[in-house]
């Protein structure tokens, strides 16, 4: 049976205090004493908001922490940690990372009972090194291109992969697309998925005339939209193309994409050069809280990557009541329910995206329905499962 935790210290590490982490932490920290979440950052992510340098690309991020409203029982120590962008040196930051907690942790004297690492490398080789030094129980939580993409690299990756994994007491990862690729690897350790989880108290239905009002939309188009960075992996490229497309058959479409990266201006030039000024929208970045009234002002949500562990974003347009056109992404098959909560397409594919756009927007779609399939995705949902999992290791 869990046992309380009330009594004891959390230690997250993680690569940025946002959204699913931020979202999670803090439910979480209810049930601790004291939360501590050490950041790792690369100093040049200041640099390259000033300097627009594309070698700096790597470590543009929108924010690192979130303070909003911080509970109390939350301490947020940020970790600067130079490297160059290069693998070779990506794989060298383990130790200096693991020095640097170790010695604010002997200074503090403020050891934690259970440790939590999001992403593996390299905050799971901090975890997995302080278990080893202090014998503090570990979990490790592997998110997307930690599991995906590092141990298949190289052999030494895999190696390091491995032995992070199997130093932890429990694997938490967010999709069965993941545990597959866990599945490569030598690992013994017991894996658990649990999905990221939305907040309900954010992402909810909302009679959509009055959304577009409040963000000055035309009422009478279908508006499309797709939330995300603007980075290739998210696949907007083939969305452009697919609008292009989709303009053929039906000319009362406007695309949102709501988000910001360093494939804005070449989308821009993209867009100009098809002529879809009037069809395709480039809305920036916005506040998560603010991500709801784009949701609830849209007719159709879309997801164009070509790869996600899990895609979050599409369960808040979920939660919203909005049916979802999403590609086989690797995560979005255990979520989108064709035909019930949308539609899925193959990934990397402009005419097929279209189709399928062109269809959902000519379907009748059931907002309670689809609203209500995501509900074990929220967040007090997710929280008990990995409740449970800190409780029965402490």
């Amino acid at each position: 049976m869990a046992v309380p935790v009330e009594d004891y210290r959390l230690m997250v590490l993680s690569d940025h205090y946002l959204t699913f982490v931020k979202d999670q932490v803090e439910l979480l920290a209810k049930t601790f004493a004291h939360t501590d979440v050490y950041v790792r950052y690369h100093p040049a992510t200041e640099i390259s908001r000033v300097f627009p340098d594309p070698h700096l690309k790597a470590f543009r991020k929108d924010s690192l922490i979130d303070r909003t409203a911080l509970p109390e029982n939350i301490s947020i120590h940020p970790i600067s940690l130079f490297y160059l962008p290069f693998d070779y040196l990506f794989k060298r930051i383990g130790e200096r990372y693991y020095n640097i907690v170790g010695d604010r942790l002997q200074r503090s004297r403020a050891y934690p009972d259970l440790i939590h690492a999001h992403f593996i490398w390299p905050n799971g080789f901090v975890g997995a090194i302080l278990k080893k030094e202090y014998g503090i129980p570990f979990v490790v939580t592997a998110h997307g291109y930690d599991i995906y993409d590092l141990p298949f690299r190289d052999a030494e990756w895999k190696r390091r992969i491995e032995a992070i994994l199997n130093a932890a007491d429990v694997i938490i990862t967010v999709s069965n697309s993941n545990r597959e690729c866990m599945k490569r690897l030598d690992v013994t350790t017991p894996v658990n998925v649990v999905p990221n989880g939305f907040r309900h108290d954010l992402f909810y239905p909302v009679r959509t005339e009055t959304c577009r009002k409040a963000l000055n939309l035309p009422i009478n188009r279908k508006i499309l939209l797709s939330v995300g960075n603007l980075v290739e992996v998210k696949g907007y490229t083939h969305l452009i193309d697919a609008i292009s497309e989709v303009v053929r058959e039906r000319t009362d479409v406007l695309c949102l994409i709501v988000g910001r990266g360093e494939l804005k201006h070449r989308l821009e030039k993209k867009v100009s050069s098809l002529g879809l000024e009037q069809y395709v929208r480039f809305i920036g970045g916005k506040p998560h809280g603010e991500i709801p009234l784009w949701m609830n002002a849209s007719d159709l949500f879309v997801l164009p990557s070509l790869r996600e562990s899990f895609g979050i974003v599409q369960v808040e347009a979920m939660a919203c009541g909005k049916p979802v056109v999403a590609t086989k992404n690797g995560g979005s098959e255990e979520i989108v329910i064709p035909g019930k909560t949308g539609l899925l397409c193959d990934a990397a594919d402009p005419r097929g995206l279209a189709e399928s756009i062109v269809r959902a927007l000519d379907m009748p779609w059931d907002a309670d329905a689809i609203a209500d399939e995501v509900r074990p995705y929220s967040w007090e949902s997710v929280g008990r499962e990995i409740s449970w999992i800190y409780s029965s290791l402490i």
